[in-house]
């Protein structure tokens, strides 16, 4: 049975996540172990259309079951296509995103009921879940700040501050219920310091 393998990175805008998919990607891959680094919604050429469906500003809006069902969409490609055969082949994936995320985005921000997103979850991941979650956390208004001063805002980044607390709040009952499979690190401390946490929490799985 192939355990410890499927890592994911979680937290709300402006956390640092693209840097420490980067740095933790690298880590492992030192280690000597094969990694495949890949982000959701996207990873393969059908998801990555759907998420430019899902981020892009358009005339039409996206209803809350529409956005929900494009994301578990782009995931099962993604699953099919790309993180079920590398873990059978014994590779270890980095994932920027994953499920947790639609919890918290569609769940926690758009108020979608958890019962239908952990009914998808079962339906699309068929029992498949990351082995660690490193969750990367620090307030609302700071993340923001920083998203805000990398580049235009996508159709998330433009919602209010009350759903991106309704988003963190989410994250943080997740990790709170499941201990054993997220970290938390404090994404408010310099970058040295939140990739030692980082390494932390990986020594143990290599």
């Amino acid at each position: 049975m192939i355990k410890n393998l499927f890592i994911t990175l979680e937290g709300v805008e402006g956390v640092g996540k693209s840097t420490n998919l980067g740095f933790i990607s690298s880590y492992v891959r030192e280690s000597g172990k094969e990694v495949l680094t890949t982000r959701e919604p996207g990873g393969t050429a059908i998801a990555e259309k759907i998420r430019g469906l899902l981020l892009n500003h358009d005339e039409e809006a996206l209803t809350a079951d529409a956005e929900l069902l494009l994301m578990f969409a782009a995931r099962s490609q993604h699953l099919e296509h790309v993180i079920k055969p590398a873990l059978a082949a014994g590779q270890w994936v980095v994932c920027d995103r994953f499920t947790d995320a639609t919890f918290a985005y569609q769940g926690g921000g758009r108020n979608s009921p958890m019962k239908k997103i952990a009914w998808l979850e079962n339906m699309v991941q068929k029992g498949l879940s990351p082995d660690l979650t490193i969750l990367l956390d620090l307030p609302v208004e700071v993340g923001l700040k920083r998203a805000a001063s990398r580049s235009e805002p996508d159709r998330f980044e433009v919602e209010k501050k009350l759903f991106f607390e309704r988003v963190r709040a989410t994250y943080l009952e997740r990790a709170k219920a499941d201990k054993n499979r997220f970290c938390m690190v404090d994404a408010m401390q310099d970058l040295s310091t939140v990739q030692r946490q980082i390494v932390k929490h990986l020594e143990g799985l290599l």
